[in-house]
């Protein structure tokens, strides 16, 4: 079993290594078009997964509290929220095709802070992968194998684009092909880490399941309507954008509930 979740940990961290390979195989640059679509192909997959498989279970988990039920799930959602508002604010980053860095002010490069930004986005992803096992773990009537597996698959298959976004810029910011490979590469790490935290800390206090979900799905929604959101929709044929988060959305939906 412990294999199993070890496999399932890494899965979505596989999934952005192999996008961040492209740039051994692709020219310099996505255009803005195909940029837009990954982008929203991305956040859907990343709304779907926070409902299906972050916030239903939640809810679900807390019926014992009748109609107050939906109290761990708004908790845990907007501590999530926080958190990531919070890593925002402390930590210098810079967003594929901006030229205006955010966070406090910062001597790092451009590329360190382009990783950066793409890890900040990471991290709700593997604390959710995280919950989603610790759960398993715990035995959790809600959470199979199956469907933390699912949870793992759907990302990996969003980290995939996700790690051709992060690498070619690198490149055309004038990085040889090793470095932007290990920019894609390092940008991922956060999140194989941030499920085994989470597995740790869900250990130790396991009726905390519920608020820890919801914290994850707050997390990856604070991402999409911050980050992928308006990189999806910025520019010209912005439709695009839409319907590769419709495509998102079905896929990561069809995925759990068949599934899961």
């Amino acid at each position: 079993m412990l294999m199993n979740i070890f496999e399932g940990i890494l899965i979505p961290f596989v999934g952005t290594t192999l996008g961040a390979a492209c740039v051994f195989f692709m020219r310099k640059t996505l255009s803005k078009s195909v940029q837009r679509a990954l982008a929203g192909f991305a956040a859907g997959i990343m709304v779907a997964a926070s409902i299906w498989s972050l916030l239903i279970p939640a809810i679900k988990q807390s019926e014992s509290m009748g109609r107050l039920s939906f109290v761990p799930a708004v908790v845990g959602f907007w501590i999530g929220i926080l958190f990531l508002l919070a890593l925002d604010h402390l930590i210098p980053h810079l967003h594929v095709g901006s030229d205006q860095a955010e966070g406090p002010k910062s001597k790092l490069g451009r590329t360190t802070m382009m990783v950066l930004a793409v890890t900040l986005h990471n991290i709700p992803e593997g604390m959710a992968v995280g919950v989603m096992y610790a759960g398993f773990l715990a035995e959790n009537a809600q959470i199979t194998a199956t469907s933390a597996l699912v949870l793992s698959l759907g990302i990996a298959i969003q980290n995939f684009p996700e790690g051709a976004i992060i690498s070619m810029p690198l490149r055309a910011e004038g990085e040889s092909k090793g470095k932007a490979f290990l920019g894609g590469v390092l940008s991922g790490v956060v999140e194989p880490i941030g499920a085994v935290l989470t597995i740790l800390a869900a250990q130790l206090v396991i009726p905390a399941l519920p608020y820890l979900l919801s914290f994850a799905a707050g997390a990856m929604l604070y991402v999409v309507v911050e980050e992928l959101i308006p990189e999806m929709s910025q520019g010209q044929h912005s439709n695009i954008g839409t319907l590769f988060f419709a495509l998102g959305f079905s896929l990561m939906m069809i995925l759990d509930v068949a599934l899961g």
